[in-house]
């Protein structure tokens, strides 16, 4: 089963099982980030911004330096409390060794705090950087910021039970990436981009592997 398969399957089970109110407003708070045309991420063609973040045990990891040695498959995801994001992340570290083949690196970036990163990174079993951006400068950067409705805060904190002020390494926690994927080449050119404002649809690691192998 494939990630695209997967995800289907897992979003089949929360529109069966959520209550009625929080269907809407999850369905309500994407049709309102598509409708405002904001965090679309960057396009095919536009150059990459570099950084320097932190890893799961706080090593600096710079983008740019990376690249010296080969493209890179940048992934951004919402963070470790997202089964979605568990399952791209798994996805994608089921799929390192056809990236490494194809001559590219993979890092992953959320505004999670290191050690929440590092229990992602642990949990899921990762053999690829996973990099916290708290301050939401390189988010920003690669054009996926946005901010949560009110009603959306209020789902996720009393709904959910989640508080992402305890897990985000910023004054804006309730601010997050719209998941996006994006291959850059040595050129730090993005030839390949993807996101969506649906965090419940991702890009197919195969579609990664594919494209690296032209």
């Amino acid at each position: 089963m494939n990630l695209t398969m997967e995800l289907a399957k897992v979003k089949e089970g929360f529109l069966a099982r959520a209550p009625k109110e929080v269907l809407e407003s999850v369905e309500s708070a994407t049709n309102e980030l598509i409708n405002s045309g904001m965090a679309t991420g960057l396009r095919v063609g536009e150059k990459a911004p570099d950084f320097l973040l932190p890893n799961a045990i706080g090593e600096k990891v710079s983008l740019y330096e990376q690249l010296q040695k080969g493209p890179v498959v940048l992934t951004f995801y919402r963070g470790g409390w997202c089964p979605y994001c568990n399952l791209e992340l798994r996805a994608y570290q089921n799929m390192l060794h056809k990236i490494q083949e194809a001559g590219a690196s993979l890092m992953a970036i959320s505004p999670q705090k290191p050690d929440a990163s590092l229990s992602t990174k642990e949990k899921n079993e990762l053999l690829f950087d996973v990099l916290s951006d708290g301050a939401y400068e390189v988010i920003k950067a690669y054009n996926l910021y946005f901010t949560f409705p009110d009603h959306l805060i209020h789902t996720y904190r009393d709904k959910f039970n989640l508080n992402l002020s305890n897990i985000n390494g910023s004054d804006e926690p309730w601010s997050l990436p719209v998941p996006g994927t994006f291959i850059i080449d040595q050129n730090c050119k993005v030839v390949l981009a993807s996101s969506n404002a649906d965090y419940m649809e991702r890009l197919d690691p195969t579609e990664v592997v594919n494209f690296l192998r032209k």
